[in-house]
């Protein structure tokens, strides 16, 4: 499986997480710079949450979170402040993080309202 196909495969599984757990999904992959996309924006009750969304096939480069360095994050707070100019309406949000790992079984890790 190709880096983007595993992202891919990834992101449907954190999608189908998200909505079991009650959140609304607004919109996936929106691209504010070549820098900046927001894997997904979902709605958890009155609070709009961006999700970064990080998958490996397996933890021997390093678990998938890892991945979230400082830069990535500075990445995700621009692209969310750009978002919320367009959509004043929207007063409550948070990043949250999901890693999906496939082997030795797929796992999935939510943590809600990280920070660097």
């Amino acid at each position: 499986m190709s880096n983007i196909s595993t992202g891919k495969k990834g992101e449907e599984i954190a999608k189908s997480y998200l909505e079991k757990n009650g959140y609304k999904i607004i919109e996936t992959n929106v691209r504010f710079s070549r820098f900046c996309e927001i894997d997904i924006i979902a709605l958890e009750k009155n609070t709009l949450v961006f999700v970064e969304v990080k998958t490996r096939t397996t933890e021997v480069c390093g678990h998938p979170l890892e991945a979230i360095t400082k830069s990535k994050y500075q990445h995700i707070k621009q692209g969310l402040f750009m978002y919320l100019q367009e959509h004043p309406e929207y007063k409550k949000f948070r990043i949250d993080a999901i890693s999906v790992l496939f082997k030795p079984e797929v796992k999935i890790e939510h943590l809600k309202n990280v920070s660097l």
